[in-house]
Parts: structure tokens; sequence; C-alpha cells
């Protein structure tokens, strides 16, 4: 059985370019989105609960 060397296929060229541009979308607009989203998500919660039970502190 002989191993031939990889051969840059236009497959794989086109795959590579789809990892750069897939890791560019998540770095750029995913995780920002979902950071903001979750940390909005969280005190948008902690208000609720405020209203509902108070400010925290001694009573």
């Amino acid at each position: 059985m002989t191993v031939t060397p990889n051969d840059t296929h236009p497959s794989v060229a086109s795959t590579k370019r789809d990892e750069t541009r897939l890791f560019v979308f998540l770095i750029v607009f995913l995780f920002p989105i979902l950071s903001v989203a979750l940390v909005s998500g969280y005190g948008f919660i902690v208000w609720i609960v405020q209203m509902i039970f108070g400010p925290p502190g001694p009573a």
C-alpha cells in the first residue's frame, strides 16, 4: 500500500475557508450577542426578584 502526500484539493481549501468564516462569525457575532443576552437575562431576573422580595440587606 502506497501513501501519497496530501494534495490540496479544492474541497480542502473550501473547507478551510468555511471553517475560517465560521470562526470569525463565532468570535465577532455569536459570542458577544450571547454574552449580552446572558448578562441582560441575569440582570432582569435579579430585578424581578428584588421587586417581589425587596432589595437585599438587613430586614
